[in-house]
Order: C-alpha cells, then structure tokens, then sequence
C-alpha cells in the first residue's frame, strides 16, 4: 500500500542533497530551489527504526490517520459546540500531514486559500463594504427587537404573573 510517505526504492536522502548541491552550483535561482523544495517527494516523519519494519510503519501511519481523525471529528463538533473548531480541524490536517502526502497538499493549498482571503478581507474597499454591511444588519436586528419590545413589552422569565 502506497500512501507516498515512503521513498522510492532507488531515491536516499545523499543523493536528493547531492542533486540539489549540483543544482546551487550551477546557479539556479533561489526562488527556483525553494519552488523545487516544494515540490520535493513527501517523506514519512517516522522514527527511522519505525521506518525499518514494513509492518511497523503500516502501524504507525494507521495510528497517525486515527489520531488525526479524532482530531479533526473533535473540531468537527467544536464547530457547532463550544471551542477552537477549525483550529482543531486545521490542527488534525497538519497531524496527518506529518504521514501523507495528499493531506501535505491539502494543508498547503488551504494555507494559501486563508492567506488569500486575509489579504482580501484587509482591501480597504471589502472592508469598508463589511462594516457597511454589518451596520445595516445592527440596524435592522435592532429595529425588530424594537419593535417586538414595543408590541409585547419586556416579560422576564421569573416575574410571570399568570401562571
């Protein structure tokens, strides 16, 4: 089973930093080598005496996948209960990150999607479009609690009379 958090049979470590030194050497551009670190094969952050025995990684990687399952279930339910739900989500993502290079890319790409959009939510036009958007939304939530106060009053709980 390939989960792309292993090496390939023929690719060690001495020989990926052998082709980026002759790379340097040559001199590619900066930008270039952190582009090619991006792209570089996932590697499993295991202990090496975990990735020695097949069925001991296969155990760990499982292990790995339900821990940040229950993680990501937690942020899950922390989205409609109390507490840091998509902290927890993200959290979890990075979790199986540390195993599995389809989570890696998923976290990557949803890093860049959250920068993005910060970078939206602070152009001075969407942020003077939000704040007139939630004043209008005051306003009218303020008008019905008005209105409803003036049509049936302010009862509390606990001053009912007719009962």
């Amino acid at each position: 089973m390939n989960t792309g958090s292993d090496r390939g049979t023929n690719e060690s470590a001495a020989e990926e930093s052998a082709v980026r030194a002759t790379e340097a050497a040559e001199g590619t551009e900066a930008a270039e080598g952190a582009e090619a670190a991006d792209q570089a094969p996932h590697v499993s952050k295991a202990p090496a005496f975990i990735k020695a025995s097949k069925g001991l990684h296969l155990s760990w990687q499982v292990g790995v996948f339900v821990v940040g399952l229950a993680v990501i279930a937690a942020g899950v339910a922390m989205l409609v209960l109390p507490g840091p739900g998509w902290v927890a989500i993200f959290a979890g993502l990075a979790i199986w990150a540390t195993e599995f290079a389809w989570a890696h890319l998923v976290l990557r790409w949803t890093k860049r999607k959250v920068t993005e959009a910060a970078q939206k939510a602070l152009d001075p036009k969407v942020r003077r479009r939000n704040i007139i958007l939630t004043s209008v939304g005051l306003v009218i939530a303020g008008t019905l609690i008005g209105f409803y106060l003036w049509k049936y009053g302010l009862v509390l709980p606990w001053n009912l009379k007719d009962q």
